[in-house]
């Protein structure tokens, strides 16, 4: 039975001693996250939005796609559209998944699920309390060569983007 050792406004550490397959059993401590979404949102001129970010955590700012943690329980894609419209201004008619990616599989059980947003409009943007953003709109190839660079590097965004750009090339 794992032992909760922390539990916070967002995550939840617990400690276990756990069974591997071979049968050994060792010491985990495991990092408990809601999960999130993600959104590569293309517009009409094949341009994607990307927020740059200012993160305490590492007291910079951060390059990304729009994204944020599932709201008690909701469904994968509702997050989704929900954080496109909170952080960018838009909302989407045509939704493609993008599959999903894990954040520190090693100790953080976070699942983002990513997806594909076009046929956009625009609607009403309301950040949250403490999120402090720029929305930009940069050509996809110009995103993706930034993540080539390493100039993008949060891991969502450069997933999302390779995975998006893969899926409109083959289209």
């Amino acid at each position: 039975m794992p032992q909760t050792v922390f539990a916070g406004n967002i995550i939840r550490v617990e400690v276990d001693e756990v069974t591997l397959p071979g049968g050994q059993r060792m010491h985990m401590e495991a990092v408990r996250h809601p999960g999130g979404a993600a959104v590569v949102a293309v517009d009409a001129h094949r341009r994607v939005c990307i927020l740059r970010q200012y993160r305490p955590v590492f007291d910079d700012w951060v390059w990304e796609i729009p994204a944020g943690k599932l709201d008690d329980e909701e469904p994968p894609a509702e997050a989704a559209r929900r954080e496109l419209a909170e952080e960018a201004g838009v909302a989407a008619t045509h939704w493609q998944p993008l599959g999903r990616m894990l954040a520190s599989p090693g100790v953080f059980d976070e699942i983002v699920h990513l997806y594909l947003a076009r046929e956009l409009r625009e609607v009403e943007t309301c950040h949250g309390e403490h999120e402090i953003l720029e929305c930009h709109w940069l050509d996809l190839d110009e995103a993706v060569a930034r993540c080539l660079a390493g100039e993008f590097n949060d891991a969502k965004t450069v997933i999302a983007l390779l995975r998006a750009r893969e899926l409109l090339q083959a289209a």
